[in-house]
């Protein structure tokens, strides 16, 4: 079980795979917008290059390896077919409302997802009341992740120093932001797309699938 033995004033939670079950989700949209470009891409292509990334960053990552450009328009009916699937298929990753509600120290999200889609994601799953005003997406900063901007600019905004800060992700950008902002962090492997995730040799970090593996330290009894 990951723990955490040195203080620990703050968690910034990634939103996406970690907070709400919504990478499947996301992945399978992607694809059926994509198909009709003539661009037929799978969930384990999806999961190696975009996960944890922001949408202009794929944008940028199609158009760069096979040489498409995405019409104007597409980024749109990508987020209005993704939230009409979030609006009857979105939950919580299982037991992190127990989580929250117990959490001792101070909490926040930090996600690569736009102002939008974090704000629907918490909404529709009954997670936004944990948060308020605490939820900082990329748009905020100059570089999303893999660069450590998006983390320092929460933990800031958190007034909390980064050495106090604990990061919860399960993306490998998310991980290598995390670490590069010198702050602590834990993968989340209990999402759907990383069903049977074992730790291998190139996992930064100690990893948990399930919340009730949460460092029990930093809740209430």
């Amino acid at each position: 079980m990951p723990s955490c033995s040195d203080p620990v004033d703050l968690v910034i939670f990634d939103c996406d795979g970690v907070l709400v079950d919504s990478e499947m989700l996301s992945a399978e949209v992607l694809i059926a917008e994509l198909a009709p470009l003539g661009l037929h891409l799978d969930q384990p292509y999806i999961r190696r290059h975009f996960l944890g990334r922001s949408f202009p960053t794929v944008a940028r990552a199609i158009a760069q390896e096979f040489r498409i450009a995405l019409p104007a328009g597409f980024e749109a009916g990508y987020r209005a077919a993704l939230l009409k699937r979030f609006e009857t298929e979105l939950r919580p990753t299982p037991g992190i409302g127990a989580v929250l509600s117990r959490l001792t120290c101070a909490a926040c999200v930090a996600t690569s997802s736009s102002p939008q889609r974090v704000r629907s994601s918490l909404e529709i799953t009954g997670l936004a009341r944990h948060f308020g005003q605490h939820v900082f997406t990329a748009s905020q900063v100059e570089r999303g992740k893999p660069a450590p901007d998006l983390f320092l600019f929460a933990a800031s905004q958190m007034q909390v120093p980064h050495e106090r800060v604990l990061v919860i992700e399960d993306s490998r950008p998310g991980m290598a932001a995390a670490l590069a902002a010198g702050m602590r962090v834990l993968r989340y492997t209990g999402g759907a797309h990383l069903a049977g995730h074992v730790r291998g040799p190139d996992d930064p970090v100690s990893c948990f699938d399930s919340w009730a593996k949460f460092p029990q330290n930093l809740l209430s009894s």
